[in-house]
C-alpha cells in the first residue's frame, strides 16, 4: 500500500487508562483465529496438514503463533425434531469442546455469544425460538440469566473464557424488535439496557476475569461507531465493557486509511482498547467446492491485494500495523475468521432445517475455501505464519519518550544547517501518543534533521511509518530512509489539516545489515513540523 496509507487524522485527547497490551516485545498482541467450523469439518472427514505431516488443526495454527481462538455460541441451533441447523453447529457442548482443545494447547478463548438460534449479522438478529413470545420483562430476565448460567456453566466445566462478545456484529441491535436499532428504530434505550441485562449476567457470574467486547461490522465507517457508541452509552447505563471489537474486510469496508482514522478516534472517544474480531482474504480466485464464493475478481480490485498467499501475508502486515499505529497501545490485535474452513462434503454455512428456519433457498455451499490459510486439500499456507508475533519495532526512542524536555532525543542524531540555533529541534508536549513529541521550528529560514542508523538488521523488506503534523510550506520536508543497500528513498510529508498523519516508506529491500531513517527539512522561517511514534518493521 505504501504512501497510500497516509491519512490524515483528528488530533485528540489522549486516554490515561491503561492499555491491555503492555509488552513492547508484541508477546501479547492477539493473533487469533475464528474455528467456529472446525467441529462439523471434522466431523465429516476434514484434516489438516503442515508440512505433509497431518495435525490437528489447532495444533498447527498455535505452533505456527495463534494465541487466541473465537468461537460462536447459539443458544439452540436445532430444529423441533434435533437436526442442526449447520454452519459449526455452534451449540454449548460444541463450543465448550473447542474451548477446552484450544486451552489444551496454551490458547485463549473469546466466546461469541450471538444471541440467537443462528447466524446473527446486521441484516437479522433473530431472538432464540424458546424467547421468541416473551413480554419485554421477561426478555431482560432471561438474559440475564442466560449470560450468567451460560458463564456459570463454562467456569463448572474448569473453562472461563477470557473475553465474551455480548453480540455479533450488532450495528442494527440485538434482539429484534426489542432491542432494534436503525431506520425507523430510532430510540437507544432499550438496546442499552439489554447490553446492561448482558454484561451484569457475566459480571455476577466472574466478575472481572472476563473481558467484554461490543462488536459491530464495517470497520472502516467511523459515523457508524461514534452514531452506535454514542447512543448506547448516552442512555444513562454505565456499560461495563472493555474492548470494542470490529470486523474489517478491505474488500467490503472501507480503505486502511478509514480503517486506522476509525481506531484512533474511537478508542479515544470512548477510552477503550480495540481489536479486530473478523478479517480475512483470498489466497486465490479458485472455487474449491465449486458452489460460488464470497471472494470475486471484483473483491480483489477493490481489496487492492492480489487473490494470492503472498497477497493474504501483504494484507495481513499492513493490518497488523495499522493496528500497532493505534495510540498507546490500545490496539490489541486480529481474529482471522474461519482459516480452516477448507472445501469438505456438506460442511457448509447451513443444513437443509437451517435454510428452511431462515427461510432461504440459497444454495448450501462452503463461500470462504478461498480465504482460508490452508488449501483445498488441508496443507497449511505459508500465509499460516500471520499468527506469529509481530516483528519488533527496531529504532530507539521512537515515541521521543525517554528525556523529557530536549534538543538531543536518546538514540537519535540531530544535524543543524550552519548558523541555525538548537532549540529549532526539541521536544515538546502533546505527542500523537504519550507526552511529547518531536518539534522543527524558527522564526528564521533554517535546515535540520533527527535520524538514526540501525544496524544489525537481517536481509529483507522493511516498512518505516511515522506520525506527523505540518504546515507544509517547507522547501523540503520528507521522512526518508537510506543507507541500506538501494536508492534513497523519501515521502514528502503532508498538510495537516485535521491533525496527526500517517506517512509510510513501504518495501524498503535492506541488504546489508543497516538502514539509516530521518526527518529532513529545508524551511522558511516560521515552518513548522511535529512528529511521533516512528516505527521500522520487517515486514
Amino acid at each position: 500500500m505504501g504512501a497510500a496509507l497516509s491519512a490524515a487524522l483528528i488530533a485528540g485527547a489522549q486516554t490515561e487508562a491503561r492499555a491491555e497490551r503492555v509488552s513492547s516485545d508484541y508477546s501479547d498482541f492477539i493473533r487469533g483465529a475464528d474455528v467456529s467450523m472446525l467441529g462439523d469439518i471434522e466431523r465429516l472427514g476434514g484434516k489438516f496438514y503442515d508440512g505433509g505431516v497431518q495435525k490437528d488443526a489447532l495444533q498447527i495454527m498455535n505452533q505456527h503463533g495463534a494465541n487466541y481462538v473465537r468461537l460462536r455460541l447459539w443458544v439452540n441451533p436445532y430444529d423441533s425434531e434435533g437436526n442442526s441447523y449447520g454452519g459449526g453447529s455452534n451449540d454449548f457442548q460444541m463450543t465448550l469442546k473447542l474451548a477446552k482443545r484450544a486451552k489444551a494447547q496454551g490458547m485463549k478463548v473469546l466466546v461469541d455469544f450471538h444471541l440467537s438460534d443462528y447466524w446473527a449479522d446486521p441484516g437479522t438478529q433473530s431472538k432464540p425460538k424458546e424467547w421468541a413470545n416473551l413480554s419485554y420483562e421477561q426478555l431482560k430476565s432471561t438474559l440475564y440469566h442466560y449470560m450468567k448460567d451460560t458463564m456459570n456453566d463454562f467456569k463448572a466445566q474448569g473453562i472461563i473464557p477470557d473475553m465474551i462478545q455480548v453480540g455479533n456484529e450488532t450495528s442494527s441491535g440485538i434482539l429484534w424488535d426489542e432491542g432494534r436499532i436503525g431506520g425507523t428504530y430510532t430510540e437507544f434505550h432499550q438496546l442499552a439496557e439489554l447490553l446492561n441485562q448482558a454484561i451484569t449476567g457475566v459480571r455476577d457470574a466472574v466478575g472481572d476475569q472476563t473481558k467484554i467486547v461490543l462488536h459491530l461490522d464495517n470497520g472502516g465507517n467511523n459515523s457508524l461507531y461514534r452514531w452506535w457508541f454514542d447512543g448506547v452509552t448516552g442512555c444513562g447505563y454505565d456499560l461495563d465493557f472493555d474492548i470494542i471489537g470490529l470486523t474489517y474486510y478491505p474488500m467490503w469496508h472501507g480503505t486502511m486509511e478509514d480503517l486506522q482514522y476509525n481506531l484512533n478516534d474511537i478508542s479515544a472517544r470512548y477510552d477503550k482498547d480495540v481489536m479486530i474480531v473478523e478479517t480475512a482474504y483470498a489466497f486465490t480466485l479458485a472455487d474449491g467446492d465449486g458452489l460460488g464464493s464470497s471472494f470475486s475478481p471484483d473483491d480483489e480490485k477493490i481489496g487492492g491485494y492480489p487473490a494470492s498467499v503472498q497477497g493474504q501475508m501483504d494484507f495481513m502486515s499492513d493490518l497488523e500495523s495499522v493496528i500497532l499505529n493505534v495510540p498507546n497501545n490500545r490496539g490489541l490485535g486480529f481474529f482471522y475468521w474461519e482459516p480452516e474452513w477448507i472445501p469438505v462434503e456438506g460442511a457448509y454455512w447451513g443444513t437443509e432445517a437451517g435454510k428452511e428456519y431462515i427461510d432461504d433457498n440459497g444454495l448450501l455451499s462452503n463461500p470462504w475455501d478461498n480465504l482460508a490459510l490452508f488449501d483445498f486439500d488441508g496443507n497449511a499456507l505459508e500465509s499460516i505464519d500471520i499468527f506469529q508475533r509481530p516483528e519488533q519495532n527496531l529504532i530507539v526512542n521512537p515515541g521521543f519518550e525517554a528525556d523529557g524536555l530536549t534538543n538531543t532525543p536518546s538514540g537519535w542524531q540531530v544535524w543543524l544547517d550552519d548558523g541555525v540555533d538548537a532549540p529549532t529541534v526539541k521536544t515538546e508536549a502533546n505527542g500523537y501518543e504519550g507526552g511529547y513529541k518531536l518539534s522543527f521550528w524558527n522564526s528564521s529560514d533554517y535546515g535540520c534533521s533527527v535520524y538514526q542508523t540501525v544496524t544489525g538488521l537481517e536481509d529483507g523488506t522493511y516498512t518505516l511509518s511515522a506520525w506527523v503534523m505540518t504546515n507544509a510550506g517547507q522547501k523540503v520536508n520528507q521522512l526518508y530512509a537510506k543507507n541500506y543497500g538501494g536508492e534513497e528513498l523519501n515521502q514528502t510529508l503532508p498538510v495537516s489539516d485535521l491533525g496527526w498523519n500517517k506517512v509510510v516508506i513501504d518495501n524498503i529491500k535492506v541488504t546489508n545489515g543497516q538502514c539509516e531513517i530521518g526527518v529532513y527539512s529545508v524551511a522558511n522561517g516560521g515552518d513548522w513540523c511535529n512528529i511521533d511514534h516512528m516505527i521500522l518493521r520487517k515486514k
